[in-house]
């Protein structure tokens, strides 16, 4: 509650910590990403390889301390080193900031299973009851690793079982294969392992797959519904704005006519044409203003009208043009080919002009728009020469307001983004070899007929 009275005091104050807000009060709900989900499952195997040690150093204790076993320990005490090592470098990795690899995760689990075979090895081979140990790095794998790797994992644990199974790791005991009903009772349990394995590769992980890939499709839908969110909230605090600023921007329009009215003789002749440009400026806020309120819960396509894609590309250049006088653009819109028609929205317009002007703000002086038309699709591309976007910018394009301007709010990206997929369309972004950002839009066009 607190969070969002600071963030309604602050929002017709400063546009940009309205904006900072919206994306905080929604951050919680952001799903982790696919690097955090393994990160977690890396300290997961960490956690359960200290049970695994403490495990194996319980039973040797166990079995030589209460049950006078004789075992080989020197072999037994060098792998259980072994296996704390791995697990000293696993703590040692998650102390770092390092990204963690599913295939990472692969090779310690391999190094686990080659651990457990070291101690089965020593221990009774096949006959030792805790070798269905093997089973677990197998679930693992089948929960939280990609396909491949758990054929591969299952495939190895049986190959290990198989292993100790045919080989005799007790030649000089009366009793470990020579009697057929434990013979029997061993190789019961080394076929049922091997159906085990065979089930978890098969079904296990087929419903893993499944249940990812229903997450990947509700954490879809949650972004999606975060960014309307986050379009209802920036629409909000629109209207809200432009009630607010219709006040100031008919008084400085009434002082604009004053001054004007005042000062009329020819020596105030550059103080003239200073005033028609403030008043121009002033009579085009007006009119923004007066289109976002508008808009407000208008439809999406209810507000527009139906144009030709030649003309309707004609008129947003001739409007832009008008605003930024000063850039060069340079066109090359196919004529030639026919072109249908399409729905002229004043928010699509809108969001053509805010890329355009993204464009000239980052090379006024090489901005080129190309247009084609498929029988379906209106085709664009802006190109501009600029320092382009980083990486890490980049990836947050169209999801999030993001801006490498030292004075902007970065919704006007954003605001195309979503204005051009609400319609239909698509934006991406790419970097162009030479130097600069070339933006692919396509948007769809009126194939049928209006009665």
């Amino acid at each position: 509650m607190t969070h969002g009275i600071k963030c309604d005091k602050l929002s017709h104050l400063l546009p940009a910590t309205a904006d900072h807000c919206i994306i905080g009060a929604v951050k919680h709900k952001t799903n982790k990403s696919p690097e955090e989900t393994t990160q977690r499952n890396y300290y997961r195997l960490f956690m359960l390889r200290n049970a695994e040690i403490a495990a194996i150093g319980l039973g040797i204790t166990v079995a030589t301390t209460f049950f006078k076993l004789s075992l080989p320990l020197q072999p037994l005490l060098v792998i259980l080193a072994l296996i704390t090592g791995l697990n000293i470098f696993t703590w040692l990795r998650l102390t770092t900031d390092t990204r963690h690899s599913d295939t990472e995760l692969f090779i310690q689990m391999l190094l686990d299973v080659a651990g457990l075979t070291g101690v089965f090895f020593y221990t009774g081979g096949a006959s030792n009851p805790f070798v269905w140990f093997y089973l677990l790095p197998l679930m693992i794998a089948a929960t939280i690793l990609p396909r491949r790797y758990t054929w591969i994992m299952a495939a190895l644990t049986v190959l290990c079982y198989s292993a100790l199974f045919f080989i005799d790791t007790q030649p000089d005991s009366e009793h470990a294969h020579h009697e057929s009903g434990f013979q029997m009772h061993v190789f019961g349990m080394w076929l049922g392992f091997v159906m085990s394995a065979g089930f978890v590769a098969v079904i296990i992980v087929g419903m893993a797959h499944n249940l990812r890939e229903r997450d990947r499709k509700l954490a879809e839908a949650r972004e999606q519904a975060l960014q309307n969110e986050r379009l209802v909230a920036l629409g909000t605090l629109a209207t809200g704005a432009a009630h607010e600023l219709g006040t100031p921007l008919g008084t400085m329009a009434i002082l604009t006519a004053d001054l004007e009215q005042e000062y009329t003789d020819s020596a105030d002749h550059d103080l003239h044409r200073k005033l028609g440009i403030l008043r121009g400026q002033i009579d085009r806020c007006k009119e923004t203003l007066s289109v976002i309120s508008a808009s407000a819960g208008a439809g999406r396509a209810e507000s527009g009208h139906r144009m030709h894609a030649h003309d309707y590309l004609d008129a947003v250049i001739t409007e832009w043009q008008a605003q930024r006088p000063g850039a060069a653009l340079a066109t090359d819109i196919d004529t030639a080919t026919p072109c249908a028609d399409i729905i002229a929205e004043r928010t699509l317009t809108q969001a053509l002009i805010n890329v355009l002007n993204n464009a000239a703000d980052a090379s006024p002086e090489n901005v080129t728009l190309k247009g084609n038309c498929t029988k379906t699709t209106l085709l664009l591309e802006i190109s501009d020469r600029g320092p382009g976007f980083s990486a890490a910018i980049h990836d947050q394009l169209g999801k999030t307001p993001v801006t490498t301007k030292t004075e902007g709010l970065g919704v006007g990206l954003y605001l195309a983004h979503a204005t051009i997929q609400r319609l239909g369309g698509n934006l991406s972004i790419n970097k162009r070899e030479q130097g600069g950002t070339t933006l692919h839009i396509t948007l769809p066009l009126l194939t049928e007929s209006v009665s």
